[in-house]
């Protein structure tokens, strides 16, 4: 139950040096999220330059964020011992030296090594900023607020990030697109010691070594295995490194319910309010990651836009992302949580339903229209989650929480991604297989089956490889529009789900869970 220093904590209300800090914190968060999707503009030209495998290239795009969710639980767990702060000034000081590493990189090896850097030292911002942004609004409609402007700046860095990365390749080479997080980082190590408290676990041990590495052992296979299956990779290979991953898994898992102090607290899961939270954050990711791949290769493979162009129109959903979190806030006044996710939600249903029609009609406004719908209503389910696991969890395990739910969060997509992109191959397949033209050579239509991307290639060795890219396009475009559809499907059953258990359940109340006592 709510004690009455927790009731006094709500009363207090955040000063001037919060919400200053609170906009240091946006900071690399912005940064985190840009280091995502800033590099794939580079592709070609780092590609010509440094002369990668195509294994080695898919290192370099991949290894960022397999090593980020790798880490991202140990530097929960760190900052809880070591201080929040402290944590996250470190990984910033390491985030700006690692950056010029990689700009300057002389070979693909070189880089896939600073990439790999850069999710580590990127894996120390999400749970510190989201902790220490608990422990610095005490009152829960600024501490809402202030959540919802942490959500708005991941979604706001990944939507600049393609436009920053192609005007910073346009003016100079493929390796200034790191450079922009250096004068960033320098400012925030000079204003954070000033305007950020610092708060660490009293409770807090050692961080166990054995399962520090098993969460390695467990996340890095798994995200490896979805991401091989779902590039029509060698199954047997994806097959064995997933059960490595879940092996280790289960390790990790006895493991802890063992420790007396824990890497991960899995008592946390006894929380009403976080596990709730987790599940419906799990649907709304899945979808939420699986639909940017679908949309992009669409954008680009089938209307034949550059990466620069589909990336600029792609800016309207990510600034409706940032709209929606801001004002979940206000909304929140007026809606109980589960009927503000719930609406939420089905706002984004209707969205993802309008891009399947306007993908059928190559309407690219009315996709862009639909796009931006389902990113305004997902993102009062993003707010709410992240404010639950800052509300609900014990404020000495608040730097594990956050990084549980980051770690979800990349799973969630990760597999997002993998589902719906085997649910596009696999119809992409089914209809050119009985749509392919008269004659087409049968090394080209092996080829063309393989996927849109290929088939473009195999449109090239043959006479007729004009019918050929337009039957593909017709599959590719049939089975995107299908993906969206089951997109939509899978939204309206979580804001079924969401309304259903946060309603059931007394305990949510303006985003906190006030009758579960802390484990």
């Amino acid at each position: 139950m709510l004690t009455q220093q927790d009731a006094q904590n709500a009363s207090v209300k955040a000063t001037h040096r919060e919400w200053v800090g609170l906009a240091v914190l946006a900071l690399p968060c912005v940064l985190y999220a840009m280091d995502l999707t800033v590099l794939n503009l580079a592709i070609p030209s780092l590609t010509t330059d440094l002369k990668p495998t195509a294994a080695k290239l898919l290192w370099i795009v991949d290894i960022y964020g397999f090593l980020a969710a790798g880490a991202l639980l140990i530097m929960g767990a760190l900052g809880d011992r070591i201080g929040r702060r402290r944590l996250l000034l470190i990984g910033s000081a390491a985030f700006a030296v690692v950056s010029l590493l990689a700009a300057f990189s002389k070979s693909a090896a070189m880089l896939i090594v600073a990439r790999g850097l850069l999710g580590i030292a990127g894996a120390t911002m999400a749970p510190s900023t989201l902790s220490l942004i608990g422990n610095m609004f005490q009152n829960e409609r600024e501490k809402t607020f202030a959540v919802s402007v942490w959500v708005s700046s991941f979604s706001f860095g990944g939507a600049i990030g393609p436009v920053v990365g192609g005007m910073l390749i346009a003016r100079f080479w493929w390796g200034a697109v790191f450079l922009a997080p250096v004068p960033i980082m320098a400012l925030l190590l000079i204003l954070g010691p000033r305007l950020l408290p610092e708060h660490r676990s009293e409770k807090a041990g050692r961080i166990d070594i054995v399962s520090a590495i098993l969460t390695l052992a467990t996340v890095l296979p798994i995200i490896f295995a979805i991401k091989h299956i779902a590039e029509g990779g060698d199954a047997q290979l994806g097959g064995l490194a997933a059960a490595v991953g879940l092996i280790c898994g289960g390790v990790f898992v006895r493991r802890q319910l063992k420790l007396e102090v824990p890497l991960l607290d899995l008592r946390l899961f006894r929380l009403p309010a976080l596990s709730v939270a987790l599940s419906v954050n799990a649907l709304d990711f899945l979808v939420g990651f699986g639909i940017l791949v679908v949309v992009a290769q669409y954008l680009q493979l089938v209307l034949g836009l550059s990466p620069v162009d589909a990336g600029l129109w792609g800016v309207p959903a990510g600034l409706g992302f940032v709209v929606g979190s801001l004002l979940t806030s206000a909304l929140l006044r007026v809606l109980r949580p589960a009927y503000a996710l719930g609406s939420g939600l089905m706002l984004g249903a209707v969205g993802l339903a309008l891009m399947a029609y306007a993908i059928g009609v190559h309407s690219l406004i009315l996709i862009t229209l639909g796009n931006t719908l389902f990113a305004v209503g997902s993102a009062p389910g993003t707010t709410v989650v992240a404010d639950l696991v800052v509300s609900s969890a014990p404020k000495d395990q608040s730097g594990s929480a956050s990084a549980l739910s980051e770690t979800c969060s990349e799973f969630d997509g990760a597999l997002g991604i993998a589902l719906l992109g085997s649910l596009v191959t696999f119809i992409y397949r089914q209809m050119l297989a009985v749509a392919l033209p008269a004659g087409v050579p049968a090394p080209a239509a092996e080829t063309a089956l393989r996927g849109i991307g290929a088939a473009r290639a195999a449109a090239q060795t043959w006479n007729d490889g004009a019918a050929l890219l337009e039957a593909a396009k017709h599959a590719y475009t049939s089975a995107a529009g299908i993906a969206l559809l089951a997109s939509a499907a899978i939204t309206v059953l979580t804001a079924i789900l969401a309304v259903t258990m946060f309603k059931s359940r007394a305990s949510i109340e303006g985003g906190v869970a006030v009758d579960v006592e802390p484990p």
